[in-house]
């Protein structure tokens, strides 16, 4: 098992085959060279000095291409804080989806209830305001990441306009930095906006080629995957297979290594093979569109 990263053998050695297969449908972190970068990024940002016009970024990824889980990474690294002498709660970075559509009200309820802050339904929007920007203010919020920012073009124009203000006001008001994440149609909520659109440095994680990047993810997902044997999924035609069956995005790669482990270890097989992936349940992005389609 000289494959495999030291803790990931000790595990394979103690554990059942079904604590094996139980520990693949876990969520697991491969810190591939674009997302180190962008993490950096953030980290940059959450530390950058109040200033007038503060720096904002843009991730842009087609859905299941790792934005969710790269922020979700940055917030299990940046957890709320309580400081031990004085009891006070500190939150630098906060974390809310954007809501289904652009509305002001339900944008501070998110944040409000993203800090178990209580609202009332018939607080004006004006107090409702005040308050969001006080106990943000209050527990040192530095980064605010709205995430699913293409809900944005779910409404009209003049709603669009209203929310995009309204996300530019509390960034220059709080003097924080904000963090956009969408699918491609983020860009063009953004782009709306000519002041947003020059703040926003975007960062666009793309499908994944058959290149040596892909090649070093497959030996890093080779090494933590609780396997007896070798499979050798960097190597031309496993590589290959599983490029063109996930069509190239990161959340599908995870996908088909994880059951077809789970497979390999109910057959006693131990390694991942073509066969393996021939015969896992799996139904690639393209054909469930498909699927779809023809109800």
């Amino acid at each position: 098992m000289k494959h495999l990263h030291e803790k990931t053998k000790d595990f394979v050695k103690k554990s059942s085959e079904q604590e094996r297969i139980l520990s693949l449908k876990k969520n697991k972190w491969i810190g591939y060279p674009k997302a180190i970068e962008i993490l950096n990024k953030l980290e940059e940002l959450k530390d950058h000095p109040k200033t007038i016009r503060m720096p904002n970024l843009l991730l842009v990824g087609e859905s299941n291409n790792g934005k969710t889980a790269l922020l979700k990474r940055f917030l299990d690294k940046n957890k709320p804080n309580v400081d031990e002498n004085t009891g006070v709660a500190e939150v630098s970075t906060l974390y809310i989806q954007a809501p289904p559509e652009p509305d002001q009200k339900r944008f501070y309820n998110t944040i409000l209830e993203s800090i178990y802050a209580p609202y009332k339904s018939s607080e004006k929007i004006e107090a409702r305001e005040r308050r969001t920007f006080h106990l943000m203010k209050k527990l040192g919020v530095k980064l605010l990441i709205i995430d699913e920012i293409q809900h944005v073009l779910a409404g009209t124009m003049a709603k669009q306009r209203v929310f995009l203000n309204t996300i530019k006001y509390i960034s220059n008001e709080l003097q924080i930095s904000l963090i956009c994440s969408g699918t491609r149609d983020a860009f063009n909520a953004i782009q709306t906006d000519t002041q947003l659109a020059n703040r926003f440095e975007p960062k666009v994680l793309q499908r994944w080629n058959n290149n040596q990047d892909y090649l070093r993810l497959l030996a890093s997902f080779e090494a933590i995957i609780p396997l007896k044997e070798q499979s050798y999924l960097y190597e031309n035609s496993l590589a290959t297979k599983i490029l063109a069956k996930s069509e190239g995005l990161i959340g599908e790669i995870s996908k088909i290594i994880e059951l077809s482990a789970i497979l390999a270890i109910s057959l006693g097989t131990e390694k991942i093979t073509k066969s393996i992936i021939d015969n896992i349940d799996y139904t690639s992005p393209s054909d469930r569109k498909k699927a779809i389609h023809k109800l």
